[in-house]
């Protein structure tokens, strides 16, 4: 039942935006010149990274043929918050646009929350890290489990456990992935290594250029390399030392001793014996 209920949910929400730009321009829509200053980016928006070329090959076109779809908004006390449209309020920012055509539609915290995850998934404008990061916000926003999300969001299950397992790594290498230095299928791999490992073959990767089946069978003789078995100095046998000389002597002085393989005990019965054995070694 939870998963219908809200599957039926989601369902509704992925249609909303969808709806609005198809009634723009009907009665049921109201769309707007707004003046870009009066717009705030959505601040649940998950998309942190804007390729800077792209950007301004969309601002280019939006000076020679105008913005061919408008941006979504939902109004507050300060103006408009935006909800779908990112790239598009960039660009035209960029382009020094003065204002932007908006749909405005009513929406609360949470939706602006999700609309900002939606629209980027469908629009598959996220980064493999961002994109992971959405599918853990979604997943907590309707606690839900991978399949149920999977048939929300119409990608398979697999994709969405490996996509997640991404947040498993490093931020270092998660900045190697968001920066391109290394691919999806490189870092997807490098999943389970340790800290130290992951940089060692991003260096690796980055540095030779490595293919991911380089990368594959790199870690694989990583793992089959044995660690180097030493025996601790502690636990190796000891050297065994011939006393039997000394021992005669000692013998010869009155003096009873014992031995081990490393050391030799005296034993003397009285305070004279010890005073007589230092007046023989003194001389």
């Amino acid at each position: 039942m939870k998963s219908q209920k809200l599957g039926r949910g989601l369902d509704a929400l992925l249609g909303e935006i969808d709806e609005a730009y198809e009634n723009e321009g009907t009665q049921r829509d109201e769309v707007l010149e707004i003046p870009l200053k009066d717009i705030r980016p959505n601040p649940f928006q998950p998309r942190k990274s804007f390729d800077d070329v792209a950007l301004s090959e969309l601002a280019e076109s939006i000076k020679n043929d105008g913005l061919l779809q408008p941006i979504v908004v939902t109004e507050d006390i300060d103006g408009y918050v935006l909800i779908a449209g990112e790239r598009r309020f960039r660009a035209s920012k960029l382009a020094k646009l003065k204002e932007i055509r908006a749909i405005v539609l009513n929406s609360d915290e949470q939706k602006m929350r999700q609309f900002a995850l939606i629209e980027n998934i469908q629009r598959e404008e996220l980064n493999s890290v961002e994109l992971a990061e959405a599918y853990s916000e979604l997943i907590k926003l309707h606690d839900i489990t991978h399949e149920e999300l999977s048939n929300m969001i119409h990608k398979s299950r697999a994709h969405i456990t490996n996509t997640l397992r991404l947040l498993q790594l490093s931020p270092k290498t998660q900045k190697a992935l968001i920066e391109k230095k290394i691919a999806a299928g490189h870092a997807k791999v490098l999943v389970g290594l340790d800290e130290k490992q992951q940089q060692l073959v991003v260096n690796s990767i980055v540095g030779q250029k490595l293919s991911v089946r380089d990368v594959e069978s790199m870690i694989k003789s990583m793992r089959n390399t044995p660690v180097e078995n030493k025996t601790p100095i502690s636990q190796e046998e000891p050297v065994a030392y011939n006393f039997s000389a000394l021992k005669e002597k000692l013998y010869n002085l009155g003096i009873a001793t014992t031995s081990s393989k490393t050391k030799i005990t005296l034993e003397f019965s009285s305070q004279e014996e010890i005073e007589e054995f230092l007046s023989h070694i003194s001389r």
